[in-house]
């Protein structure tokens, strides 16, 4: 066997060394070595020093590690990001019903609109639309008889984007989705004429639309042993109709009379716990009275 190379001089390196380098302004060579083979003497080279390199199974159990850790801390600021920006939609939803709400008070010389106006054809009109009688999920809804609908863009405000309107414990009271935020049932109440703005001492301090949801176990598919989440379209201050629903975090939003839009937290003792994680309760009376 004979181990070929560099030699001083600046040597030729011979055919059969394939590679080499520089480091530190010296020539440095990686050494090979040729043995003779049969048929015709035909050379063979291979490396002395293996120069590969590659991931360890530790190394790669690390940076997997590493991973599954940064992984880990973004998820939660990742649904806390998704959260503000359902809360953020909603807030812009109630604040275009806001305003459409006080221009309808503009047209009708400061009077609110009512909670529902009355029959029509098989159904009623309400503030929000016309709803049909009949089985729950299967009544037609139109939006275009809503009180607020000619002072909207069309429909889009109509329902919180973080209002879950999908899974077995949810029902609809119309096909599709009708609305998703409630009104204050003491502004227009049903068989009294509606208030006047003028007479909120506190317009600052009055809820006029919130997030809304109720708890029902009396109407199918919901039952007493299976109650169901369903949308509402008013809220008051009787302690058997838990009607808000807290849906961001631990608080409900609502626009009031003086236009701007709020958070509200449940009065205390109000959540119905029948379907949980659902909070479902009441407002706080001061924010609810004229």
């Amino acid at each position: 066997m004979k181990v070929v190379g560099f030699e001083k001089g600046g040597r030729i390196p011979p055919p059969d060394v394939v590679g080499y380098g520089e480091r530190d302004g010296g020539a440095d060579a990686r050494l090979l070595t040729s043995s003779a083979t049969g048929n015709g003497g035909r050379g063979e080279s291979r490396l002395l020093t293996s120069s590969a390199t590659g991931f360890s199974l530790v190394e790669l159990l690390v940076v997997v590690a590493v991973i599954a850790i940064l992984a880990g801390l973004a998820g939660p600021g990742m649904v806390k990001a998704r959260q503000a920006a359902l809360g953020a939609r909603c807030v812009g939803n109630l604040r275009q019903l806001g305003i459409a709400s006080q221009l309808y008070w503009d047209d009708h010389s400061g009077r609110a609109f009512p909670e529902r106006f009355g029959r029509q054809e098989d159904g009623w009109r309400y503030w929000f639309g016309w709803l049909q009688d009949g089985a729950e999920g299967e009544r037609r809804f139109e939006a275009k008889s809503g009180a607020l609908w000619p002072y909207l863009s069309g429909r889009g405000v109509d329902v919180c984007p973080a209002f879950q309107q999908s899974g077995d414990r949810f029902k609809f009271k119309a096909k599709g989705g009708a609305f998703g935020y409630a009104y204050n049932l003491l502004m227009g109440p049903r068989g009294r004429d509606p208030i006047q703005l003028a007479q909120v001492q506190e317009p600052s301090g009055l809820a006029v639309l919130v997030d809304a949801a109720q708890v029902n176990d009396f109407q199918a598919p919901a039952s007493p042993e299976k109650p169901m989440l369903e949308e509402f379209y008013y809220f008051g201050t009787n302690r058997l109709e838990a009607t808000i629903h807290f849906r961001h975090g631990t608080k409900a939003h609502a626009v009031f009379a003086d236009g701007h839009v709020g958070c509200e937290r449940p009065l205390a003792g109000s959540l119905d716990p029948r379907v949980p994680p659902h909070r479902v309760g009441r407002l706080d009376p001061a924010r609810v009275v004229p």
